[in-house]
């Protein structure tokens, strides 16, 4: 399989991991708001995307062009800002992943398509078949 990487980097892959490896994610997190700053970073937190290799005179067909620093978004995506806040949480209390842990459905479906093992092992009762 060929792979096309035009070099757009979304900040909710790394803002994704944050529960996985903080140490390396949150400093990334804060380099790239301070490296960036408005362009990539508003009233919102991260805008959707950005590429520094864009060429810059040539007019986006969406987002900006900033001269000098490459191709930014400006949107702000739900389904690309929902892993940042949903994993910042889990990462503060782990509330989601209880609440997840919980939810009949997902137990259900997670042994219906064969997962096994780890906190599954100890779900609901009331989530088994």
């Amino acid at each position: 399989t060929e792979v096309q990487d035009d070099g757009t980097i979304a900040p909710t892959a790394l803002g994704g991991s944050l529960p996985f490896a903080p140490e390396i994610v949150l400093p990334a997190l804060i380099a790239l708001r301070e490296e960036h700053g408005d362009p990539l970073f508003g009233q919102y937190g991260f805008l959707d995307a950005f590429n520094e290799s864009y060429p810059t005179g040539r007019p986006p067909g969406m987002g900006r062009a900033v001269p000098g620093r490459g191709w930014y978004d400006t949107d702000y995506l739900g389904i690309d800002q929902g892993p940042i806040l949903a994993m910042a949480e889990n990462y503060r209390t782990g509330l989601v992943w209880r609440y997840m842990r919980r939810n009949a459905y997902v137990v259900r479906g997670l042994r219906r398509a064969g997962f096994t093992g780890g906190w599954l092992e100890q779900a609901a009762a009331a989530a088994s078949d």
